[in-house]
C-alpha cells in the first residue's frame, strides 16, 4: 500500500516487501506458473487468439471504462495550494460538485463505473466534535486531509465531503442516485488489511460490534480477536531520522508525540513493534483473519477443486463454516453498502488477506449481486490466477508487468516486444487484468519523473486500452494533461496528493468554475481529452472488444527492418466487425512500412483476394487492405511520432 508509506521513503515495487510478509494466500504454490511465448514467423493458435474460451456468441458492445475520481479534490475550485494548507486554505470538493453536468462530462469518456476514490470516513484532521466525531491525533495521521486508507469508520463518510456533516451519508446516497441517473455505475474502497489506530463507528447498524471491543489484549493472537497485540508494550509514536514532524510542526493540541494504545498493537504493513517505523504505516492496525503469528490459519483451507467454481458454490462452502469475526465484520461492511446501493468495491493491498477470506467474501456479494464490479490491488503475478479463480475476483490491477512495460517504453528504455509477450503469458486471464497508465498511486504521466509530457501517453493508451478484453481505467485529470507538480505537503509532488487538501490545475481548467465544459483548457489540453474520448468511447461501444486478439507483432519484427521495438500492433474482431490496431511509441520519427497480416487470421476472417477499404476509428483516415492470391496480405502504413490507427473492417453481411 504505498500510499501509506512515508514519504521519505522510496516507493519501490511493493512486491519485494510483499515477500517478508506471511499474509500471502494459502494456495500460494498453486498454478502461479507462466505461459512462455514462441517467436516462429508464422502465428501459432495460441497467438492468434489468446483469449481463451471464446464463444461465438456475438457481443453486443464494448467493454467497462472506470474512471477513478479522488473525491475531495474533484470539485475544489480554490487554486491556493499552500503547502500544509488547511481546509480552509485550500478548499475542498464536496459530493454536490458531482452535478449532472458534471457527470455527464465524465460519461462523455465513455464511463460506465465511477470510483469515487476517498468516500469511507478515515482519520483526518478537522473539528467536527459538534458531530459527535471525535478529533483524530495529528501524530497517528498523515498529512492534514488524512489517507483515505487508514479508516475510522466503514458505516459513515467523509464529513469534510458533505455540504452538512450531519447528512453526510444521505448527501453520498444523492450522489448514488445521481450517477446512476447518468447510466454509470459507483465503485468504493474497502481497505480490508487494516483501519485506522483510532477505528470508532458512530453510524454502525443496530447489532454490529466495532473492531477489537471484543478482543482479549491478554494475548498477542487469538483467533477471535480482531487485532494482533504487542503484549506488555505501549504503542509508542515512530521517530524520523528525517525530520518529519506531524502538520509541519504547526501546532495543535493534540500534536505532542503521544498516542495512547495499550497493548500496542501491531501496525498495517505487519511490524510487531510497539514503536513502529516512520516508514511503516504506522497510522493504521492490522486486521487479523484467523492467520497465527507463524503464517498458519486457524479457518478451514478452500479446496484446489473450487478453483473453477461459480460463486454460488463458494457461497455454498463457507455457509456451514466457522469463520473468524474479522471475516464477518466485512461481510457486514459490504452489505451495508451494496444496499445502500454501491455496484462494486476496490480492495486495497488484496494479497495481504488470505484467498479463502475473498473466496468467502466475494461470493456473498455476488450472491447478493451477481453484477457487483470487484477489482482488487495486487502486485504479485505469481498470485493473480488463485486471487482470481480461487478469490472469485472480477479483475486484478495488471501493473507489475503491462503497466511496468508501458512506462518503461514511455520513458524510452523499452521495448514493445515485451507486451506480445505478456499478453501471452496471462492468455487464460487476460479479460481480469484491468490496465490503466495512472491511478492515485502512480506518477502522473505529463510530471518529470515520469514521461514529462503528456502527448507520450497516446500510444500506451491505445495499446493498454483496445488490447484485452480487460477494463480500462483513467485517474481524474489524466485525461487534460494533469502533472502533479504542486508541492502541497506530506506527498510527494509528480503523484497529485491523496494526503493534504488541494486543487488540480489542469482539471480546474476543464471544470471552469463548476460549468465541467473545458473553458480554461489550452488547445493542446482540448486536444488530449478529445483523444481520450475518441478512443475510451471505442472501447466503451465496439463489440470487437469483447471478441478475440491476434498477435500482428511478431511477424513484422520478423519481416520489416522499418517495424522496430517502438512499433506495436495486433488486432481484435468479433461477429461484426474486424480492428487492425497500430501503434508508434516513437516521439520523435516517423514510420512507413508495409504491415503484414498472417495467413492464419485471413482464415479467421474468410477474406479472399482483393482490396477491403479501412476506416480509421479515431480519426477518420482512410486505407485499403490488400489481400493477394496466395493469401498473403498487407497495410500500407505511414505513421507519424506518438501516433495510432485503429482500423475498423467491417464484417460483409
Amino acid at each position: 500500500m504505498r500510499r501509506c508509506l512515508s514519504k521519505f521513503t522510496p516507493r519501490a515495487t511493493l512486491k519485494i516487501a510483499l515477500s517478508c510478509l506471511f499474509l500471502v494466500g494459502s494456495l500460494a504454490a498453486c498454478n502461479g506458473e507462466n505461459k512462455k511465448s514462441t517467436s516462429s514467423n508464422e502465428l501459432t493458435s495460441d497467438q492468434l487468439s489468446v483469449e481463451q474460451g471464446v464463444t461465438d456468441v456475438a457481443p453486443t458492445g464494448g467493454k467497462a471504462v472506470v474512471y477513478q475520481v479522488f473525491t475531495r479534490l474533484f470539485g475544489n475550485k480554490n487554486t491556493t495550494n499552500k503547502a500544509w494548507g488547511t481546509i480552509e486554505d485550500n478548499g475542498v470538493g464536496k459530493f454536490s460538485d458531482f452535478t449532472d453536468t458534471a457527470l455527464k462530462g465524465i460519461k462523455e469518456l465513455g464511463v460506465s463505473h465511477i470510483w469515487y476514490t476517498g468516500v469511507p470516513h478515515h482519520a483526518l484532521i478537522g473539528d467536527y466534535t459538534e458531530f459527535g466525531i471525535s478529533n483524530d491525533d495529528p501524530d497517528v495521521v498523515k498529512g492534514r486531509a488524512g489517507s483515505p486508507y487508514s479508516v475510522k469508520d466503514y458505516y459513515s463518510v467523509n464529513p469534510d465531503l458533505a455540504d452538512d456533516p450531519a447528512k453526510r451519508v444521505a448527501e453520498f446516497e444523492a450522489l448514488i442516485a445521481r450517477t446512476h441517473q447518468q447510466n454509470m455505475k459507483v465503485i468504493i474502497d474497502i481497505v480490508p488489511n487494516h483501519i485506522a489506530r483510532d477505528y470508532q463507528s458512530l453510524g454502525k447498524p443496530k447489532g454490529i460490534r466495532d473492531f477489537g471491543v471484543d478482543d482479549d489484549t491478554s494475548v498477542e493472537f487469538s483467533a477471535n480477536n480482531d487485532f494482533y497485540y504487542v503484549v506488555g508494550d505501549d504503542f509508542k509514536v515512530p521517530k524520523s531520522e528525517q525530520g518529519y514532524v506531524p502538520l509541519n510542526g504547526e501546532n495543535h493540541s493534540l500534536s505532542d508525540g503521544l498516542f495512547n494504545e495499550s497493548p500496542a498493537k501491531w501496525t498495517g504493513n505487519g511490524s510487531r513493534a510497539a514503536q513502529p517505523n516512520i516508514s511503516d504505516w504506522y497510522e493504521t492496525v492490522k486486521v487479523n483473519y484467523g492467520v497465527r503469528p507463524d503464517g498458519s490459519y486457524t479457518f478451514t483451507q478452500l479446496p484446489e477443486s473450487y478453483r473453477f467454481k461459480n460463486f454460488q458454490a463458494h457461497a455454498a462452502f463457507w455457509a456451514d463454516k466457522n469463520v473468524p469475526n474479522s471475516w464477518k465484520k466485512f461481510r457486514d461492511i459490504t452489505q451495508y453498502w451494496l444496499a445502500k446501493g454501491v455496484d462494486g468495491f476496490r480492495y486495497d493491498m488484496a494479497e495481504m488477506v488470505p484467498v479463502e477470506f475473498w473466496s468467502y467474501l466475494n461470493s456473498s456479494i455476488k450472491m447478493t449481486n451477481s453484477e457487483a464490479f470487484i477489482l482488487a490491488e495486487v502486485y504479485n503475478p505469481k498470485q493473480y490466477r488463485n486471487y482470481i479463480q480461487l478469490g472469485k475476483m472480477d479483475y486484478l490491477y495488471d501493473k507489475v508487468d503491462f503497466y511496468d512495460r508501458l512506462k518503461d517504453i514511455m520513458q524510452g528504455h523499452g521495448n514493445t516486444d515485451d507486451l506480445a509477450n505478456i499478453q501471452q503469458r496471462y492468455a487464460d486471464i487476460e479479460e481480469h487484468l484491468l490496465h490503466f497508465l495512472e491511478n492515485h498511486d502512480e506518477q502522473r504521466i505529463a510530471s518529470i519523473g515520469f514521461a514529462g509530457n503528456a502527448e507520450k501517453a497516446k500510444p500506451a493508451m491505445v495499446v493498454s486500452t483496445l488490447i484485452s478484453r480487460a477494463p480500462t481505467m483513467i485517474y481524474f485529470g489524466q485525461e487534460v494533461g494533469e502533472d502533479g507538480s504542486e508541492e502541497t505537503g506530506f506527498g510527494d509532488p509528480t503523484r497529485t496528493t491523496i494526503f493534504d487538501y488541494a486543487g488540480v490545475p489542469a482539471h480546474q481548467r476543464w471544470m471552469n468554475n463548476g460549468k465541467f465544459d473545458g473553458g480554461q483548457l489550452s488547445n493542446d489540453e482540448k486536444n488530449l481529452r478529445d483523444f481520450y474520448q475518441r478512443l475510451l468511447n471505442i472501447s466503451a461501444e465496439n463489440s470487437a472488444m469483447q471478441g478475440q486478439y491476434a498477435n500482428l507483432h511478431e511477424v513484422n519484427r520478423k519481416a520489416l527492418t522499418t517495424y522496430n521495438h517502438l512499433q506495436f500492433a495486433f488486432s481484435r474482431w468479433s461477429k461484426q466487425e474486424q480492428l487492425i490496431v497500430v501503434s508508434n511509441f516513437d516521439s520523435e520519427n516517423s514510420y512507413q512500412y508495409s504491415l503484414k497480416l498472417p495467413k492464419e487470421l485471413l482464415g479467421k476472417w474468410q477474406l479472399s483476394s482483393g482490396a477491403y477499404p479501412l476506416t480509421d476509428l479515431l480519426y477518420g483516415e482512410e486505407n485499403t487492405l490488400v489481400v493477394n492470391r496466395n493469401n498473403s496480405a498487407s497495410i500500407e502504413i505511414n505513421i507519424e511520432p506518438l501516433s495510432s490507427f485503429v482500423f475498423q473492417l467491417p464484417v460483409a453481411k
